[in-house]
């Protein structure tokens, strides 16, 4: 493929003109290829981005939103935690809006924030972006409507629960997962499943308490109080001092790692050996929780096949408006067994020795519930 002079001998940046003439197409094929347009032959294809790698063509951005009336951005609403699930969903949201070849804007929220989402959201829209995601949504007490804000579509990670008019979800398994969880623990033999909530104005705690819960009642188990924490270790360790004073919790489901650590911290301090006495599921899979003591038993967010397929649904309806919505997958259900959980410890019986222990299991048991995968560390 031969080098093509500039018109006029000029050595300024090369033109889709240019990349025509030396791939041999014309000027509106050439916007086709990098517009990403249907009904281009990958050969065709292949001699237009040749073309214009040799020229060191950038496509004009400017000129990209006049012809396809989008900007090719994303905005993302997020609280700006250092959290660790948001965290990695933010990040797994980058990721894939990077990989798509969409620029990518975030406006922080603030807890209390009178304008809450529905404030970020008007920001993102005066920029002009042609999606947005909300990631982990919490209830601020503020009544949440975007009904009028715009016809972008919308992707929620974490909670369906917000109104607009073009609303995609994503990530909403978290009752499942604690469903996998609860189950878990009773096949294991355990009586009953105590519960370490996080804060319940957040909607994904909602989604772990309810999965949990509702696993208890449809074994018909004794459902304890719940506590509940703030997402944090040291809320963890509070509520293991509380829940140790109870000689009959034998097992107990955190809603996410930092707790379920800070809670163990508390078990150990307060005579309760883990998982002989008792035995904790932790949610997330965050990177230590490998190696405390005990190993961590825990399930595992995917937040990179999460944020993936809902970009891959985002960008469809983007770029199809009038089509109707991808369909949501079904988030994977990982746990992963280690060394904090175990069958409960032999019953004591009134003016006897110690009874067996109601699990025929010996051992570690991979739960009933469909679709679950269990992973040993």
């Amino acid at each position: 493929m031969g080098r093509v002079a500039r018109r006029g001998g000029s050595s300024g940046a090369p033109r889709s003109v240019d990349v025509a003439q030396l791939a041999g197409v014309s000027q509106k094929t050439v916007s086709r290829v990098y517009n990403d347009e249907p009904y281009v032959s990958a050969e065709v294809r292949r001699r237009v981005l040749e073309a214009g790698e040799e020229l060191g063509y950038r496509m004009n951005n400017a000129a990209r939103v006049l012809a396809s009336g989008r900007t090719r951005s994303i905005g993302v609403v997020t609280l700006g935690t250092a959290l660790y699930g948001p965290a990695s969903l933010i990040m797994g949201v980058e990721r894939a809006v990077r990989d798509i070849g969409y620029a990518l804007r975030v406006v922080n929220t603030l807890e209390g924030d009178p304008t809450g989402v529905a404030g970020a959201v008007d920001s993102l829209l005066e920029q002009g972006v042609d999606g947005i995601v909300i990631s982990e949504p919490i209830d601020d007490g503020h009544g949440e409507d975007l009904s009028a804000r715009g016809d972008v579509p919308v992707l929620v990670l974490g909670s369906p629960s917000l109104a607009t008019p073009k609303t995609l979800a994503a990530g909403v398994g978290a009752d499942l997962m604690a469903r996998t969880a609860t189950e878990y623990l009773l096949e294991l033999g355990h009586e009953t499943v105590h519960h370490l909530a996080g804060p319940q104005r957040w909607y994904a705690a909602r989604d772990r308490l309810e999965g949990w819960r509702s696993t208890l009642a449809a074994h018909d188990r004794v459902i304890p109080p719940v506590v509940e924490g703030d997402w944090s270790a040291s809320t963890g360790y509070t509520a293991g001092r509380e829940l140790a004073a109870d000689n009959d919790m034998t097992a107990v489901f955190a809603a996410n790692d930092d707790m379920a650590i800070g809670l163990i911290r508390a078990l150990v301090e307060a005579g309760r050996r883990v998982p002989e006495d008792v035995s904790v599921v932790g949610f997330d899979d965050i990177p230590v929780a490998a190696y405390v003591t005990p190993p961590l038993t825990t399930m595992r967010q995917p937040f990179d096949t999460v944020a993936q397929e809902g970009l891959k649904r985002l960008v469809h309806s983007i770029e199809n408006p009038d089509a109707p919505p991808l369909p949501a997958g079904e988030p994977p259900v990982d746990l992963v067994v280690r060394a904090s959980t175990a069958p409960p410890p032999p019953r004591r019986t009134p003016g006897s020795g110690l009874s067996s222990t109601s699990s025929a299991s010996g051992g570690r048991a991979v739960p009933a519930l469909g679709g679950g995968a269990s992973t040993y560390d």
